[in-house]
């Protein structure tokens, strides 16, 4: 009972993340279109919208545990990013990003998590 408790409360804050971002990019997209942002404002604001988006999941995921939260906070990060990389493969028929980028990306999702774990 308390592991399904537990995972189910791990995919309740998986989907407020990826709902958090899905308006973020929604909202930079419509920027873009209205504005013409240069790319390197679009790429800051996608950096942006993926730390905000796991520190929200951590913050919330953090408040359900009560205990050990900024590890909660970085398994939400974890899980963020291996669900960001699985739809990004899928997506463009192969894997999406440079080493760099990927260790990149992973720090910011597992960072955000964490401290939204800490802080909650």
């Amino acid at each position: 009972e308390g592991c399904m408790m537990k995972a189910k409360a791990v995919l309740k804050a998986l989907l407020c993340s990826y709902t958090l971002t899905g308006v973020l990019l929604l909202i930079l997209a419509f920027l873009l279109f209205k504005m013409d942002l240069s790319e390197k404002l679009v790429s800051m604001g996608i950096v942006l919208i993926y730390i905000l988006s796991c520190f929200l999941g951590g913050l919330l995921l953090g408040k359900k545990m009560k205990k050990q939260k900024y590890v909660w906070g970085l398994l939400l990060g974890v899980g963020y990013f291996v669900l960001l990389i699985g739809v990004s493969c899928l997506v463009e028929r192969g894997f999406p990003m440079n080493l760099g980028h990927l260790i990149t990306t992973l720090i910011m999702c597992v960072g955000g998590g964490s401290l939204g774990g800490m802080i909650s």
